[in-house]
C-alpha cells in the first residue's frame, strides 16, 4: 500500500505541476492578443529576437536548475541525508549567484553583437532577469525534491500574471512616449516594454518562493538538527557534484532548445541573403512563427514539461536504491498521462487551427499565415511531449549524458535539413516547421532505444498510443463538424468553437472510458480528478 501511495502521489504532483503549467500558457496566450495588437508585428519581431537569445543564455546560466537541483537533492532526502541537502542547497545558491551574475553582464554588454540593432534594447532589458531567475531556479528545485510541486506551479502562476499586467502596461507607456517617432522606434520601445514584464514576473515569483522557503524554516532546521547521517560532505565536495550534474543538464536543454535560436538565425540570414527578402520582413514572419503558432502548440506540450519535473525527483531517488520495477510503473504512468492529452490536442490543433488561433490572435493581417503553421505544428505536440518526457527519464537514472548526445545528433540532422529546404524549395517558414518536426522525432527515436536499454523499459503500445488516438480521432471528426455545421448557423466564431471544443471533449471522455484507454486511479490523477471519476460512474462507464 505504501508503494502505491507513492505512485498516487507522484502522479498528483505531476498533476498540480501540469495543470499549472496549462493556465500559464493560457494567461501567456490571453495576454499575447492585446499585446500584439500595441507593439505590432514589427514590434513583436524584434522583442521575439531578444527573447530567443535571452532564452538561450538562461538555458545555460540557470534554466536546467530546477531539475538538477531536484534530483541531487531527491537522492540525498532518499537516505534522509538532510543535512547534506541543506548543503546542497547552499551551493546551489552561491553556483547561480556567481554564474547568473557572469551572465547577466555578458548579456547587457554583449547585447549589440548579439541581436539586430533594433533588438539591442529589448536584450539588455531581460539581461538582469537572467540574475534572478537562477534563484528562483533553485527553490523551485529544492522544492520539487521535498516532493511539493504546489509551491512551484503556484510561483509560475504569479510569475505569469505579473508578466502579463506589466508587459501590456509597460509596452503602451513606453510606445507612447515616443509617439511623434518613427514606426519602427515605436516597435523597439514596445518590444522593450514586453521585456519589462518578463523581469517583473520573475522577480515577484522569487519574492514568493523565498517567502515560502522562510515559512518553512522552522521544520527544516528541526530536520537538519536531527539528522544522524555519518558522512557530512565538504562544500568542495558538493560543488563538484553539482558541477558534474548541472552540466550535463546544461547541455542537454541547452542543445535541446538551442535549436530555436538556430532556426531563426538560419532563417534570417538565408531569405536575407539568398531570397532578397529584407530585415523587417523576415523578422515580422519570424515573430508569428515564434510568438503566434509555437505559443499555441506550447499550451498541450506544458503537460509533458509538468510531468518531467515532478517525476525526476522520484525516478531518482527509486533507481539510486534500485527499485527498477518501480522505476519503469513511474515511466509508464507519465508516458501514459502525457499521451492522454497530447494525442487529442494534436489532433484537435490540426482540425480547428484556423477558428482556434481567431480565437487567440484576432489580427487578420497575420491569421492565415500563422493559422496554416499551427495546423503544420500540431503532430509535434506528441513528438516533443515524448522527447521532453524521455529526457527527464533518462536524466532521472543517471544518464545525463545521453541527452546531450541525442540532442546533437538531432541538431545536426536538423540544420542540415533546414538549410537544403530553405535553399531549394519555396517552403520557406513551413521549413521552420519540418525542421522542428525532424529534430523532435530524431530525439524521440534515440531516446527511447535509450530508455529501453537502461531501464529493460517496454513501451506498451495499445492503451498508451492506440486507444487514445482512435478516441481523439472520434473527437476531431465530432468537433470539426460542430463547428463548421454551427457556423453556417451562427457565425460567430468564438461561441462556436467554445461549444464544439466542449462537445469534443466530452466525446474524448467518454471515448477514451468506453474503450478502456484509463482506469479510475488514472483518470483521478487529473486536475478534478475525483469530479470526473463521479461523472464516469454517473454515465456508467467506470464501475
Amino acid at each position: 500500500m505504501g508503494g502505491q501511495k507513492k505512485q498516487n502521489n507522484f502522479v498528483l504532483q505531476a498533476g498540480i505541476l501540469a495543470a499549472a503549467g496549462m493556465i500559464v500558457r493560457v494567461i501567456s496566450l490571453i495576454y499575447r492578443s492585446p499585446l500584439l495588437s500595441i507593439i505590432g508585428l514589427e514590434g513583436n519581431g524584434y522583442y521575439s529576437e531578444a527573447m530567443n537569445i535571452y532564452t538561450i543564455i538562461l538555458l545555460i546560466s540557470s534554466y536546467s536548475i530546477p531539475s538538477a537541483i531536484s534530483k541531487v537533492i531527491a537522492q540525498k532526502m532518499a537516505f534522509k541525508e538532510y543535512l547534506n541537502a541543506q548543503r546542497v542547497f547552499r551551493c546551489a545558491l552561491f553556483y547561480v549567484l556567481i554564474v547568473g551574475g557572469v551572465a547577466s553582464i555578458i548579456t547587457f554588454v554583449a547585447a549589440p553583437w548579439l541581436v539586430g540593432e533594433h533588438s539591442v534594447v529589448a536584450l539588455r532589458v531581460l539581461a538582469p532577469t537572467i540574475f534572478f531567475s537562477g534563484f528562483l531556479g533553485v527553490f523551485r528545485g529544492y522544492f520539487q525534491a521535498h516532493g511539493s510541486m504546489m509551491h512551484t506551479s503556484l510561483s509560475q502562476i504569479l510569475e505569469q500574471i505579473l508578466n502579463a499586467v506589466v508587459s501590456i502596461l509597460a509596452a503602451w507607456l513606453l510606445m507612447k512616449t515616443v509617439a511623434e517617432s518613427s514606426q519602427t522606434t515605436q516597435a523597439v520601445y514596445g518590444a522593450a516594454g514586453s521585456a519589462l514584464g518578463t523581469g517583473a514576473g520573475v522577480v515577484s515569483a522569487l519574492l514568493f518562493m523565498s517567502a515560502m522557503y522562510v515559512l518553512n524554516r522552522k521544520m527544516i532546521d528541526r530536520r537538519v538538527r536531527y539528522d544522524r547521517t555519518k558522512t557530512t560532505e565538504s562544500y568542495g565536495e558538493i560543488i563538484r557534484t553539482l558541477f558534474t550534474v548541472v552540466t550535463p543538464f546544461i547541455l542537454s536543454t541547452f542543445i535541446y532548445n538551442c535549436s530555436t535560436v538556430v532556426n531563426m538565425e538560419i532563417y534570417k540570414w538565408i531569405l536575407i541573403k539568398f531570397k532578397d527578402v529584407d530585415y523587417v520582413t523576415a523578422a515580422i514572419d519570424y515573430g508569428i512563427f515564434s510568438t503566434q503558432a509555437v505559443s499555441v502548440v506550447n499550451i498541450p506540450i506544458a503537460i509533458a514539461s509538468a510531468m518531467s519535473s515532478a517525476m525526476i525527483p522520484g525516478v531518482s531517488a527509486a533507481f539510486i536504491r534500485k527499485e527498477f520495477k518501480k522505476t519503469r510503473k513511474q515511466v509508464t504512468k507519465a508516458v501514459r498521462m502525457t499521451m492522454l492529452v497530447s494525442i487529442p490536442a494534436a489532433i484537435g490543433l490540426a482540425l480547428l487551427a484556423q477558428p482556434v488561433m481567431q480565437f487567440i490572435f484576432p489580427q487578420k493581417d497575420s491569421l492565415e499565415k500563422a493559422s496554416g503553421l499551427l495546423a503544420a505544428l500540431s503532430v509535434s505536440v506528441i513528438l516533443y511531449g515524448l522527447s521532453t518526457l524521455t529526457n527527464a527519464i533518462l536524466q532521472g537514472i543517471g544518464k545525463v549524458n545521453t541527452p546531450v548526445i541525442h540532442a546533437a545528433v538531432a541538431l545536426v540532422i536538423q540544420v542540415a535539413a533546414l538549410v537544403g529546404m530553405l535553399l531549394y524549395t519555396e517552403l520557406n517558414l513551413y521549413a521552420l516547421v519540418c525542421a522542428n518536426i525532424v529534430y523532435s522525432l530524431v530525439v524521440c527515436v534515440l531516446n527511447h532505444i535509450s530508455v529501453r536499454k537502461h531501464l529493460k523499459y517496454k513501451q506498451e503500445m495499445m492503451k498508451t498510443f492506440i486507444k487514445p488516438l482512435v478516441s481523439a480521432v472520434v473527437m476531431g471528426a465530432v468537433a470539426f463538424g460542430v463547428y463548421h455545421g454551427l457556423y453556417l448557423v451562427l457565425p460567430v466564431s468564438r461561441i462556436v468553437l467554445l461549444i464544439a471544443i466542449g462537445l469534443g471533449a466530452c466525446v474524448y471522455f467518454v471515448m477514451i472510458l468506453f474503450i478502456g484507454g484509463v482506469n479510475e486511479q488514472e483518470l483521478r490523477a487529473f486536475p478534478k480528478g475525483a469530479m470526473l471519476v463521479h461523472a464516469a460512474k454517473k454515465m456508467r462507464l467506470l464501475k
